[in-house]
């Protein structure tokens, strides 16, 4: 394992470890290039490419938004109003609801947790209603691996694109191969989905980025995306779960 894969495990596993400021615009929006023509262009990595994984075929729906950790949500309970609730996502992804105890949040639809949430006061409530609203979201991140000079968590303060986010990771090294890189992404159901993007200064692809997207910059080619993501699966925190052959696993 290369020391810039080490160190990007052990970076992650420290969820409340410094952070790699994000930013959308400033100096790094001027300089990035927009595509030409002739660049090349998007390839879709679906079942068949990579079955030991199991990536999806590739899609631009946006999926139902799940919870994160940091997320700040209202818990109310119309049936007993001096119960409601308005509290930040726990770091372990869950929230503590009065009378009942703690209940998973995180990496959860609304609707999931509202209907967790009232089996969880049917016990106490005769009518146990549970409605929950998003006040604010959390902090929206996303990593960086592979052939870069600092790997790691990025968080974003506004739009980022994918080469954005390879600059604020310190640039491609020598190594690393721009015009191939895999940008990891939770499609519809939480199940991953992959492509491959030209990242190459002047050449390559504006890519807007989503909240958890995952960059990979390779070495040689994408067929090392399945060795980064078997290390990778186990580093990232609570709110990371994606659905592998039907069954959903931290990742």
């Amino acid at each position: 394992m290369s020391i810039d894969r080490r160190l990007l495990l052990l970076g992650l596993a420290g969820v409340g470890g410094t952070l790699v400021a994000g930013c959308g615009g400033g100096e790094y929006g001027a300089r990035m290039p927009g595509p030409v023509a002739g660049a090349q262009r998007v390839r879709e990595a679906g079942r068949s490419s990579f079955p030991e994984i199991g990536f999806a075929d590739w899609t631009e729906t946006e999926p139902e938004y799940v919870l994160y950790p940091g997320d700040e949500i209202e818990i109310a309970t119309p049936t007993a109003p001096e119960l409601t609730r308005t509290q930040r996502i726990g770091p372990d992804g869950r929230i503590s609801l009065p009378l009942v105890g703690q209940i998973m949040a995180a990496d959860r639809t609304i609707a999931e947790v509202e209907a967790d949430a009232s089996d969880a006061f049917a016990s106490q409530l005769r009518r146990p209603m549970v409605e929950i609203t998003l006040k604010t979201a959390g902090p929206i991140r996303v990593w960086v691996g592979g052939e870069v000079r600092t790997p790691g968590m990025i968080e974003m303060n506004g739009d980022l694109d994918a080469y954005q986010a390879v600059i604020q990771a310190g640039d491609f090294l020598p190594t690393a191969r721009p015009q191939e890189v895999a940008l990891i992404r939770r499609g519809p159901g939480g199940i991953r989905m992959m492509r491959a993007v030209d990242l190459r200064p002047r050449r390559g692809e504006v890519v807007a980025l989503r909240r958890g997207d995952i960059i990979f910059v390779p070495r040689s080619n994408l067929g090392e995306v399945a060795n980064f993501v078997s290390l990778f699966r186990n580093a990232l925190p609570i709110g990371f779960s994606y659905a592998i052959g039907g069954q959903y696993q931290n990742f």
